[in-house]
């Protein structure tokens, strides 16, 4: 019988749980221990999972359908084929398995994910969860970092969350990557996917809000660009204090889910050529058929 034990990792949030099988279909014991691990924690590790790409997917369309991946391979010529499609490559590996140089040009556009920012705020549909899968992992360097924003907004100064209650921010894939120094973004690339507006203040099905920013707001809706941006790099480095933040050291087997709707997550850079890492991401949506991020309306 499947024994599961679900413990904390952080003072705020942030949990692990040992005892999965992924290998096989996900009963209702599980589903359920990750649905109320993820409610209460926002961010969970599932450890020692040995599972294949079709196990990942299997597992993560048990809590939603699946964002498919934009296909942004296609503006550098490149075919995502080392992975399952439905799959995220957030590898430093190309289609061949070979590493690609961290000073290469292909992995230029990868470092604005260090800084802290949601998956998939920049288009329509509500993003739930990601699902990220280490199937090998360096001996050091490359760990994530996370926040979690409900706390956030409840430390937030009352003023301030007076002032931001009804406003909406505007989160730009592109433009983002623009503020942190990115250049050659063309307009074919802008038109996969254009900007979205959210609120800055998200409420979670509990009732509890959080504040959504993050490295893809590049504007609030009816404010100047100079004074939104001001404010917005206000709110993140409150966010980012380190009072707020988990340190997630990987290992390999871990399967690490965060709930874009309240964390924030970042990357910590792989400097170094020598190490391999093969790490590979499912991501849910609320509700919604399962398409291309790019093709949301």
């Amino acid at each position: 019988m499947l024994s599961l034990t679900v413990r904390p990792l952080h003072p705020i949030f942030a949990a692990e749980i040992l005892g999965a099988d992924l290998s096989v279909p996900p009963g209702a014991l599980l589903v359920d221990t990750v649905e109320q691990a993820m409610a209460g924690y926002a961010v969970t590790v599932i450890r020692d999972v040995k599972a294949s790409d079709a196990d990942h997917i299997r597992f993560a369309r048990a809590f939603g359908p699946l964002e498919l991946p934009p296909g942004l391979a296609r503006f550098d010529g490149n075919e995502a084929t080392r992975i399952a499609p439905e799959l995220f490559d957030l590898s430093n590996l190309d289609e061949t398995g070979e590493i690609i140089p961290y000073a290469s040009e292909r992995r230029r556009l990868a470092r604005a994910t260090e800084r802290f920012h949601t998956d998939s705020s920049f288009h329509t549909l509500p993003t739930k969860w990601s699902l990220l899968l280490a199937h090998e992992i360096p001996p050091e360097g490359g760990d994530t970092h996370f926040i979690d924003t409900r706390a956030v907004y409840d430390a937030l100064p009352s003023e301030t969350r007076d002032r931001i209650e009804t406003l909406s921010a505007v989160h730009d894939f592109w433009r983002g990557r623009e503020l942190l120094g990115a250049t050659g973004i063309t307009d074919e690339m802008r038109a996969t996917m254009p900007p979205v507006t959210h609120p800055l203040v998200r409420v979670m099905p509990d009732g509890r809000k959080s504040l959504y920013i993050g490295g893809h707001t590049a504007g609030i809706v009816g404010w100047p660009d100079g004074e939104a941006l001001l404010f917005l790099e206000e709110l993140y480095a409150f966010a980012t204090q380190d009072k707020f933040i988990y340190v997630h050291k990987w290992r390999p087997g871990d399967l690490l889910i965060w709930d874009n709707r309240c964390t924030l997550h970042r990357a910590t850079p792989l400097e170094t050529d020598q190490y391999r890492r093969d790490v590979r991401r499912a991501t849910v949506n609320e509700y919604g058929p399962e398409v291309s991020a790019a093709a949301t309306p």
